[in-house]
C-alpha cells in the first residue's frame, strides 16, 4: 500500500513539474525570449527541406499521427479495447484525458493568441493559433497514457522500458514534424510536450486516487 501511495504521489509531482515547465515556457514566449531560437529552428528546417526533398513528404505523413482525426480514431480504439478487456474505468480515464486535454489546448491557444510562423517558412500552411502545438500536446497525452497503461500490464522491466520509450518516441516524432514543416515555432512544440506529459500524468494521478478511494480499507 505504501509503495502504491508513493508511486501515486510521484506521478502527481511529475505532473506539477511538467505543467510548471509549460508555464515557464509560456512566460518566456510572452517576453519574446524564445524568438531567437524559434526563428533559427525554422530557418534550419527550411534549409533541410530544400536540401533533402524526401524529408518534406516523410514529415507530412508522420505529422498525421498527431492529427485530430487520427487521435480521435486511436482514442476510440483504445477505449474500446480497454472496455473489452474489462477495464471500463481506464477506458473512461483515457477518453476524459483526451477530451479535457483538447478543450484545454483550445482554451490555451485562444488565451495566448500567438500567430503561426510566416507562411514563407512553411511547407504546409495552416489556419489557427500556434501556442501550444495541438499535435504535440495531444500526441503526448495519448501516446504516453496508452504506453504507460500497456507497460503496467507487463512484468519484465525491459519490456516496460521499451513500451514507455516507444510512447515517448512517438510523441517526440510528431512534435518534430511540426517544426520541420514550418507549421509551428519550436517553443510551441516544447510547450505542447510539457503540457501533454503533465496532463497525462495528472489524469493518471486522478484515476489512481479514485481507484484507491473505491477499495475497501483493511480492518474496516
Amino acid at each position: 500500500m505504501q509503495s502504491r501511495t508513493g508511486r501515486r504521489w510521484l506521478t502527481f509531482a511529475f505532473a506539477m513539474l511538467a505543467l510548471s515547465g509549460f508555464a515557464a515556457l509560456a512566460g518566456e514566449m510572452r517576453e519574446s525570449d524564445t524568438a531567437r531560437w524559434d526563428t533559427a529552428a525554422l530557418h534550419l528546417a527550411q534549409q533541410w527541406r530544400a536540401t533533402h526533398p524526401l524529408v518534406e513528404a516523410v514529415m507530412r505523413e508522420l505529422s498525421s499521427l498527431g492529427s485530430t482525426p487520427v487521435m480521435t480514431l486511436f482514442t476510440v480504439l483504445a477505449a474500446g479495447c480497454l472496455c473489452m478487456a474489462g477495464r471500463p474505468a481506464r477506458a473512461a480515464a483515457v477518453s476524459l484525458a483526451m477530451i479535457t486535454g483538447a478543450l484545454a489546448v483550445t482554451a490555451l491557444k485562444s488565451g495566448f493568441g500567438r500567430v503561426r510562423p510566416d507562411p514563407a517558412f512553411a511547407a504546409v500552411v495552416q489556419d489557427g493559433l500556434s501556442f501550444p502545438s495541438g499535435h504535440a500536446s495531444m500526441s503526448a497525452v495519448f501516446y504516453l497514457t496508452v504506453g504507460v497503461l500497456v507497460a503496467q500490464r507487463q512484468e519484465g522491466l525491459r519490456m516496460r522500458a521499451f513500451l514507455i520509450g516507444a510512447a515517448a518516441f512517438m510523441t517526440v516524432l510528431v512534435g518534430v514534424t511540426r517544426v520541420m514543416l514550418g507549421v509551428h515555432w519550436a517553443s510551441d512544440v516544447l510547450a505542447g510536450w510539457a503540457f501533454g506529459a503533465g496532463w497525462a500524468a495528472l489524469w493518471f494521478w486522478i484515476a489512481a486516487h479514485l481507484r484507491d478511494a473505491r477499495r475497501p480499507r483493511s480492518g474496516a
